[in-house]
């Protein structure tokens, strides 16, 4: 596969298509699963509140990779991205009811790095209830 996004046709500024990713408890459990990451904080509630969250959180990882899907749904080659990288800075509270919780993604363009690799930067927000969640989320695209 290679991106379906060309670098020349591409500028300092152009934003990607946003996308919102729902996360029930029903999602985490098969994240931990897949993952093999069963901690506790990521199902029970009742431990999760004992440590101090207020109530079970996504795994960091599932969040990551859920943001990253607005770069390679964009590209549509998930091997287009030759980085990433990400600061965690609050947790998904994923609440135990009808709704669970959402994480909103934005991300655009934010520099030309190479033209003769044909890289950019990709600069990402996600938030979720009103709080940003990932700091510091950039990836490094090869683009065509």
């Amino acid at each position: 596969m290679t991106a379906k996004i060309s670098y020349d046709d591409v500028e300092v500024g152009t934003e990607l298509p946003a996308q919102a990713f729902p996360v029930s408890r029903a999602t985490l459990v098969r994240y931990a699963g897949a993952s093999g990451d069963f901690n506790p904080i990521h199902w029970n509630e009742k431990f999760a509140k004992e440590v101090g969250l207020p109530d079970v959180i996504a795994h960091g990882m599932f969040t990551m990779a859920e943001a990253i899907r607005v770069v390679t749904d964009w590209t549509g080659d998930p091997g287009a991205v030759a980085e990433y990288s990400v600061r965690f800075t609050k947790p998904v509270v994923v609440p135990n009811d009808d709704n669970g919780a959402l994480i909103e993604v934005g991300a655009k363009v934010a520099a030309k790095l190479d033209d003769d690799a044909r890289t950019v930067r990709v600069d990402l927000t996600a938030i979720s209830a009103g709080k940003k969640v990932l700091g510091m989320a950039r990836a490094v695209v090869r683009l065509a």
